[in-house]
């Protein structure tokens, strides 16, 4: 993921993978690789809400810049002296002439330098390679129509699997019950039990069938499934968790044919106490053409903006601002008056008030890290988690992820190996210098 010429977050955005067309092909780069938690999760909630200050009217004749703070009765506005303090020790670092020579060294390394050779061609060889360079603008052209078909197909078969996800989600809200023949599942050979076994969980399932009253649907579903994922339960609060309960099913709906490239995610609500909204939306607006400024950073299509809804909050009941009261005290006078002050709040329901992106603007860092990690939240849940929802409910696609990354451990424990195997082959090793000195026996 990173930042085009164009101001576009580039992902791997589509559901197709490339390599069922082209192996090999690395611009459609698959999700399936499980996706953390960017560091910058939580700035979406921080930079998303606006702060409103609500102070007393009787003592609105007072000039604020007259009173000093006594003490917070409620809460402790920790996380922006936090923010203050790291703003501060960042701008002493960048002042140091040796932390940024450093620095600037690094980059350069980082950036890699050319051999030079280019330069020293004959004029007529760099006429020929810029015809090369002409050819592949017209290649990330077509590479730009490759992406359009697979965004077609997308749609199609988007049409194909709705019937499948309506279904899914009449069962979770308890609008259909599933027959005993849909309710039947193959168990895997590895998970055959024995007929005690099975005999004794069932009795066991019935006993607290018994004890329990029979839930509707499947409680919870949408929930539990944000709570199984890291990149999405880093985001929820423990006053969200109430309001998603009531989360009925999650959409993903294509731009039309002929429209330009986006799509919207729709959250289904039932009725419930704190909002009057029966869906909430995201739209991801993309971009599939190359940028006639940088055409070589194509690299498949990018997320170019996004807009979330206005969300009909009941009176107290908008979980995305807090309200807390601060004593002060006048510097002259020694009066002292109760400053009530409402304040943005965490809550995962900021993803819906997303950061504007400026047009012809370049964005700083913060704002890109909001940007990058909310594109990557929007990405990650169309591609992943409204496909497989019912894996990451039941936890199965977590273990799949926790594998990749195990196969990934097991091959440094082979590169290690490999460094063991060429350290005996050296001549020169001496297997004394690695050996670690015994431990002093201590007499009794």
């Amino acid at each position: 993921m990173y930042m085009s010429a164009g101001g576009g977050i580039s992902l791997p955005f589509t559901a197709i993978r490339a390599e069922s067309f082209f192996p090999g092909t690395s611009s459609l780069r698959s999700a399936a690789s499980p996706v953390q938690p960017p560091a910058a999760t939580r700035s979406i909630t921080q930079d998303s809400a606006k702060m409103a200050d609500i102070d007393n009217k009787d003592q609105a004749e007072i000039d604020p810049a007259d009173m000093e703070d006594v003490e917070e009765v409620e809460e402790e506005e920790t996380g922006e002296d936090e923010n203050s303090k790291a703003r501060q020790l960042t701008v002493q670092m960048m002042q140091n002439p040796q932390i940024l020579a450093a620095l600037q060294e690094r980059l350069d390394g980082l950036n890699g330098s050319t051999s030079g050779y280019m330069e020293s061609l004959p004029k007529v060889v760099k006429r020929r390679v810029n015809a090369l360079k002409n050819l592949q603008v017209k290649c990330a052209h077509i590479e730009a129509k490759f992406y359009e078909e697979v965004h077609e197909l997308e749609r199609k078969y988007a049409a194909l699997y709705q019937p499948l996800f309506d279904k899914r989600s009449d069962i979770v809200k308890a609008a259909y019950e599933p027959t005993d023949e849909e309710c039947e599942w193959k168990i895997d050979e590895e998970e055959e039990l024995t007929d005690e076994m099975k005999e004794k969980a069932k009795l066991e399932e019935e006993k607290k069938d018994e004890e329990k009253e029979d839930p509707k649907g499947i409680p919870e579903f949408w929930l539990t499934v944000f709570k199984n994922v890291d990149l999405l339960s880093d985001m929820l609060q423990e006053h969200d968790e109430a309001i998603l309960k009531h989360l009925q099913d999650i959409k993903v709906i294509f731009s039309a044919p002929g429209q330009p490239m986006s799509f919207t995610l729709e959250f289904l609500f039932e009725a419930n106490d704190f909002f009057t909204n029966t869906v909430l939306t995201k739209t991801y607006k993309m971009r599939a053409e190359p940028d006639e400024s940088d055409p070589f950073s194509f690299d498949g299509p990018e997320i170019m903006c996004c807009t979330g809804c206005t969300i009909e909050w009941t009176k107290g009941k908008n979980v995305t601002l807090k309200t807390i009261k601060k004593k002060q005290k006048h510097k002259g006078r020694g009066t002292v008056r109760t400053v009530t002050k409402t304040v943005p709040n965490d809550s995962f329901f900021n993803f819906f008030t997303p950061p504007e992106v400026p047009e012809n603007a370049e964005l700083d860092e913060d704002s890109e890290a909001v940007l990058a990690a909310d594109f990557e939240i929007g990405h990650f849940i169309r591609e992943r988690i409204v496909p497989r929802a019912v894996l990451y409910f039941t936890g199965e696609a977590i273990e799949d992820d926790d594998d990749d990354y195990d196969e990934e451990g097991e091959e440094a424990d082979d590169e290690e190996g490999e460094e063991e195997a060429d350290e005996e082959n050296d001549p020169d090793y001496d297997p004394k210098k690695d050996a670690v000195p015994p431990a002093e026996c201590k007499q009794q």
